[in-house]
């Protein structure tokens, strides 16, 4: 009977074939060391102070330089002596920074800030301080057309400052130690410049910007996505798409020849191959000449599906050589380990929804800023959310762990067998186990590459929203995991693929030592259940017995 081409195709073909997938494995890695620059790059702005001489909120745009820049102050002593209300100071940057502009090829871009804050005894920072901003965001795309305003919103944001000295008058003019706040996110970049103008409304009546301290000033960061990264990137989903597309289909066909209905593995794996096929397609390639703004948004769904249907099939891969004949092929059987990973994403879905899905209307909403997020961040910070994802992503591999411990133990049980077998027999038995098992390990390795990379990705944005921690990912790691995914994925699908070859097809029964009767004997009592491998069905208890 034919199996899959992993047990029928000859040692050293399938040879050849890991070695090349090692050296495209190599090579995805060298594409982002050796070709492409870091992913991002944050760009420190410094807010102009200027003076709204009309007394109107929002009545013009005001440029921090250039021919048309406005009437500007030093710092608020200057203001007091010029008897300036903080009210008529308006706070502008324009990014990005003189003689620069930005690009589509940007991707997106992220802006955090942070304020500085004298100490001073008679009015220092209260506790649960809270700092109403008046932001108002327009672009153009040359240096004398007029602003076009983008968005304009008021919002609020709790400060988080600590002062590490003494509170006495010596120390009056030091400055706090304040964190950083999620200030704005853009899911395009489609034009080249873009104007910030920022006030902080002050009323004493509605305790409005009372207690906040003395700001000195206010520090931007912009983080952006490097145009030359985004063309690398866009480049091996240009060249993978139709390799994994093409595999699939071919895989899928082969699937269909066969005289039996696919079995539940078999359903798996082409479900992982549509779900790396959804995450390849370049659509991104249109988001250079369109002002897509949802693209951020549709990218983290289209990873969130991948990593869900990647989780889902190893454990269901593992289980199916785990499970008894007739427990195996039915999905319902794996509700208890595929229920908490769709639940997992699916709340990580409505998380990025309420987050990302009201920027696409209002760039500087922050869920941490809003009622529910002030007070999760108060009881839990922001960056415990991320530990909690990485253990349960550890616990997820160590339960993976056993479970390819337990196939391991149940394959050492069924090889109680094989010395009843001929030495031809036995021998090739033998190899099945030992290519089932160097998958396995395979399997293994991509996992635990998955898991490090997701908790790097979580730490790395948990960066670039708070602050509280560095990490610096290197373009290589990118592409690797990347080009890992799709090679894993190729493999699986090539490897379990119906083979056209028979095993008695390759050598003949005088080279293995075999007659046809030993073979009929062997066939009924090893390998007469249905399914993808000989693996498969000898791990099923029913084989055995």
């Amino acid at each position: 009977m034919a199996g899959a081409i992993i047990e029928n195709m000859s040692t050293k073909k399938l040879v050849i074939v890991g070695v090349i997938l090692l050296l495209f494995q190599v090579f995805s890695f060298l594409v982002g060391g050796l070709i492409a620059p870091s992913p991002t790059t944050a760009i420190h702005y410094l807010a102009m102070k200027c003076v709204d001489a009309r007394k109107v909120q929002q009545s013009k745009w005001f440029m921090p330089w250039g021919p048309n820049q406005c009437n500007k102050i030093r710092d608020f002593d200057e203001a007091m002596v010029r008897m300036i209300e903080a009210n008529d100071i308006v706070f502008a940057v324009h990014i990005p920074l003189p003689n620069k502009e930005m690009s589509p090829w940007f991707q997106f871009m992220l802006v955090i800030m942070q304020f500085d804050i004298a100490f001073k005894v008679v009015n220092q920072i209260e506790d649960g301080a809270e700092v109403t901003i008046d932001v108002g965001l327009a672009y153009r795309d040359d240096s004398v057309s007029e602003w076009t305003e983008m968005a304009h919103s008021i919002e609020k944001r709790k400060l988080s400052c600590n002062f590490t000295t003494s509170k006495t008058y010596e120390n009056e003019g030091r400055y706090y130690e304040c964190d950083l706040l999620p200030f704005m996110e853009l899911g395009s970049v489609a034009h080249k410049y873009y104007l910030l103008n920022i006030r902080l409304p002050v009323s004493e009546r509605k305790r409005v910007n009372v207690g906040i301290g003395e700001i000195k000033d206010i520090r931007l960061v912009g983080i952006h996505q490097n145009g030359g990264f985004t063309k690398v990137w866009f480049a091996m989903k240009t060249f993978l798409t139709p390799s994994i597309l093409i595999i699939m289909v071919w895989y899928w066909r082969r699937i269909t020849l066969m005289t039996r209905p696919p079995v539940l593995l078999e359903k798996v794996i082409f479900a992982l191959g549509i779900s790396m096929t959804f995450i390849n397609i370049p659509v991104e390639w249109f988001s250079v000449g369109f002002n897509w703004t949802w693209m951020l948004l549709f990218g983290d769904i289209r990873q969130g599906i991948f990593y869900a249907m990647l989780l889902s099939f190893w454990i269901i891969f593992c289980g199916e050589h785990l499970m008894d004949q007739t427990e195996r092929n039915r999905f319902a059987v794996y509700w208890k380990q595929v229920g908490p990973i769709v639940f997992g994403s699916f709340c990580l879905f409505i998380f990025d929804m309420c987050e990302r899905g009201v920027q696409l209307k209002n760039p500087f909403y922050s869920i941490w800023a809003s009622d529910v997020g002030t007070e999760l961040a108060v009881s839990f910070l922001p960056m415990a959310f991320i530990i909690v994802a990485g253990i349960c992503a550890c616990l997820y591999f160590l339960f993976l762990c056993f479970m390819v411990f337990q196939v391991f133990r149940n394959i050492s049980g069924k090889r109680t067998s094989l010395p009843a077998m001929s030495k031809a027999r036995r021998l090739h038995y033998e190899g099945l186990i030992f290519r089932f098992k160097f998958l396995m390990l395979v399997t293994l390795a991509c996992a635990a590459m998955t898991v490090i990379f997701f908790i790097i990705s979580q730490v790395n944005e948990g960066h670039w929203h708070w602050g509280d921690y560095t990490l610096q990912v290197n373009s290589a790691f990118f592409t690797g995991i990347y080009g890992m995914w799709n090679l894993y994925v190729f493999a699986i699908m090539f490897l379990y693929a119906p083979s056209h070859k028979r095993y008695g097809d390759e050598q003949s029964n005088g080279d293995l030592g075999v007659n046809s009767g030993e073979d009929i004997q062997l066939t009924t009592t090893i390998t007469h259940l249905d399914g993808p491998t000989e693996i498969y069905k000898m791990t099923g208890k029913e084989a055995q017995e």
